[in-house]
């Protein structure tokens, strides 16, 4: 067996409306499911799905509702961050840190990871976002130690 690419991602939310508001508004991610006119939902349960045009589906979103745990803080087993590409220039960054900023999104953080510039988010369940560049001209494919060099404060 060979993994061919990250086929896609499955969070479980405390409000779809809200969530797939937050992916769909904010982050401009295209929802491919529901019609957003049409919250009945095609699987019979609360779902949202969100494609960027690559596959079916990048993104599914599953309402568990109000009442479902906190996310733990901290070292722990599971899901850290997953990674969005929003363009290949630091100008494409600051327009994201301009459009998550005036939607009132939380910020982590910011770094310099020399082969891509990134920022970090929070969603509105609290599952982290970095959205980033590919920094044009980093060859890590023929120097694959740049992945792995020192991380630095991003200045945008």
């Amino acid at each position: 067996m060979e993994i061919k690419e990250l086929g896609h991602l499955v969070l479980y939310v405390r409000n779809l409306e809200r969530s797939a508001a937050f992916y769909r508004d904010v982050l401009g991610w295209p929802q491919v499911f529901p019609d957003p006119a049409d919250p009945a939902g095609l699987l019979g349960f609360p779902a949202a799905g969100f494609s960027s045009g690559r596959t079916h589906h990048e993104l599914l979103l599953i309402e568990v509702g109000e009442d479902a745990a906190e996310l733990p803080r901290g070292r722990r087993v599971g899901l850290y961050h997953f990674g969005l590409k929003v363009g290949d220039s630091d100008d494409e960054l600051r327009a994201a840190l301009e459009r998550i900023s005036q939607a009132g999104v939380r910020i982590a953080g910011a770094s310099d990871h020399t082969v891509t510039h990134s920022l970090y988010i929070y969603d509105p369940d609290g599952n982290e976002i970095e959205l980033y560049v590919d920094m044009p001209g980093v060859d890590w494919r023929n120097n694959p130690a740049l992945i792995a060099a020192p991380i630095r404060p991003l200045r945008l």
